[in-house]
């Protein structure tokens, strides 16, 4: 049974089948990309939303997203699309040719390339791979929002035409990724390790009472960003941007209270213990 090497879980998928994101699918023996040119969404937004705060402020960027996800997040905002049960999509889909063409005739509108975001854009890798070299062929950007959870293969095949990302770090205990997520912490680590030293990177985490709000967390989530490496081996990690944002209920966890913001702006002060950019999101 063929295995998928696209992220940490190596799905061996049957044929016919797909595996646990829903877009990677046996066909013919082969695993391939089910949700290729397949768009659940489109929208121009300003960069901060992705979000961005040192990458072209103040710019637009079309903004894009499919289908699936590879980790399993109870407090999903985009669950429709990420962990979907019924979702019809068109027949046909759009080629790298049509998208890169629609975020050139968005430029009238300030648009300056396009955002691969909304469900987790590298389960498509080969989508992203294609339409972003053709963005930058036209002179623009690309952008990735990213929850790091794929191997760092992939993000090689695709770093060369991407040139900022936002990766979701969305807790820094192996329990949180384990137990809530169906994740692994490890291999976000890696991933971020690695993006640093390829394009521009800032990172975010959602704040969720009693799962990740605890000030020993964040001073050992902001160390380790802290020490981060370019290439070179110098340390570059005080400067890498942490978004701190507050949790609304969602999806599975519609039981929980928001994230009081009296709380992020705590632990937004104990990152900057360490990290020069800080930013709060949601308060």
């Amino acid at each position: 049974m063929p295995v998928c090497e696209v992220c940490f879980r190596h799905c061996r998928i049957e044929e016919g089948k797909s595996g646990f994101c829903g877009a990677r699918v046996c066909r013919g023996g082969k695993i391939v990309c089910g949700n290729y040119g397949k768009i659940s969404s489109l929208a121009l937004d300003p960069i901060e939303k992705k979000p961005l705060r040192r990458f072209h402020p103040g710019s637009m960027i079309l903004s894009v997203g499919s289908y699936g996800c590879n980790l399993d997040c109870p407090f999903c905002q985009n669950h429709e699309i990420s962990r979907p049960k019924r979702l019809k999509m068109p027949r046909g889909g759009v080629t790298p040719e049509q998208l890169a063409d629609a975020a050139e005739r968005y430029k009238s509108e300030g648009n300056i390339g396009l955002a691969f975001t909304y469900n987790e854009p590298l389960i498509g890798y080969e989508f992203v791979r294609d339409t972003a070299r053709l963005v930058r062929e036209r002179g623009m950007v690309n952008v990735l929002v990213t929850n790091g959870s794929s191997e760092t293969g992939v993000l090689e095949e695709t770093a060369p035409y991407i040139d900022a990302m936002n990766i979701d770090i969305k807790g820094f205990t192996d329990r949180f990724y384990s137990e809530l997520l169906s994740g692994s912490l490890e291999t976000v680590k890696a991933f971020i390790s690695r993006a640093v030293q390829l394009c521009h990177v800032e990172l975010t985490e959602l704040i969720i009472p009693g799962e990740n709000d605890s000030e020993e967390e964040m001073r050992a989530l902001s160390s380790w960003i802290a020490g981060l490496k370019d290439a070179d081996g110098k340390t570059i990690g005080e400067s890498v941007p942490l978004h701190v944002s507050r949790f609304f209920p969602r999806f599975r966890m519609k039981d929980r209270q928001a994230t009081g913001t009296e709380s992020v702006y705590r632990l937004a002060d104990i990152a900057r213990e360490k990290l020069k950019y800080v930013y709060t999101g949601n308060c």
